[in-house]
């Protein structure tokens, strides 16, 4: 390979590596659901597009300036969460993991019939909040929304590690995601918790949905991010946060190598190519506990 080629495959790489860290952080939110409370919400990628038509109606609809529209959306976004843990999620508790798992397909439908009714399912721009010149790295350009996005990525994700490593809410869903009897029984307050990780999640798809609807645009069909989100959870383990960032980007490298070398249209191919092939050697994931249940 001559030094073009090496560059160039380096360029897709990298490409590749700031849309696995938007998968790592949406896989992060995925993840923390289903620790607390196992619930497989295959929602969330609606939950990402109902954050950008959030920021979407602020900035484009009242014309709110970014640096207040991104944190009203967010608690938008939060009272959201809270509000589905509660409403939705909560009556299911006790049911069996199909119930719930549709109970999330029900409610993905419809966040996008919500959005067809309201914004109509034409395609929309995001007001430019980025800066928009290419980042060179060596001899490779990196295109500025994706270099942008993942490093909010990567920040959003230590804060959050960090928050529940150290705080003591975090403390409370770790034990939670343990043991929900033996957590009541040390005076957690798990319901609590349940909508707690409801909204944390809700914000951290969020921000991933400002971000991805800041590159590619937004529209009814952006919760079709959350189903290469779902391939990532599967791959790294439903209940490990390591394996959603690891496999967030492996997933994203994958698919921008697939998506240069053999064409954009196979990248959904190749990503449930490598669905099928992990649940066939490791269905509990590269990182999961082997107790996972399957639907």
């Amino acid at each position: 390979m001559n030094g073009f080629d090496g560059w160039l495959l380096f360029e897709i790489a990298l490409a590749g590596v700031g849309t696995g860290g938007l998968y790592a952080l949406t896989g992060l939110a995925f993840v923390l659901i289903y620790k607390a409370t196992r619930v497989v919400n295959i929602a969330i990628g609606e939950m990402l597009m109902m954050g950008a038509y959030f920021f979407f109606a602020l900035t484009a609809g009242m014309n709110l300036p970014v640096w207040l529209a991104i944190p009203m959306s967010l608690v938008g976004c939060a009272a959201m969460g809270a509000i589905l843990e509660r409403g939705l999620i909560r009556p299911m508790l006790g049911e069996s993991p199909i119930s719930s798992f549709m109970v999330t397909v029900g409610l993905g439908s419809i966040m996008v019939g919500l959005v067809e009714l309201i914004w109509t399912a034409d395609q929309q721009r995001l007001v430019e909040f980025m800066p928009n010149k290419h980042i060179p790295i060596g001899q490779a350009l990196m295109a500025p929304k994706i270099f942008y996005g993942f490093w909010v990525a990567v920040l959003l994700i230590a804060a959050v590690l960090v928050t529940f490593r150290y705080w003591r809410g975090g403390v409370a869903l770790r034990a939670t995601a343990s043991d929900q009897a033996a957590a009541y029984s040390m005076g957690i307050n798990v319901p609590r918790v349940f909508s707690a990780t409801w909204s944390v999640a809700a914000v951290i798809a969020g921000v991933a949905g400002i971000v991805v609807g800041s590159i590619g645009g937004i529209s009814s069909v952006m919760g079709s991010f959350g189903l290469s989100v779902l391939v990532v959870v599967i791959f790294g383990g439903l209940d490990s946060v390591l394996g959603a960032l690891v496999g967030g980007v492996i997933v994203g490298v994958m698919e921008a190598l697939t998506g240069f070398y053999i064409g954009g249209e196979y990248k959904i191919l190749a990503t449930f190519s490598l669905l099928v092939l992990i649940l066939l050697v490791r269905p509990y994931g590269l990182f999961g506990t082997h107790e996972i249940e399957r639907l």
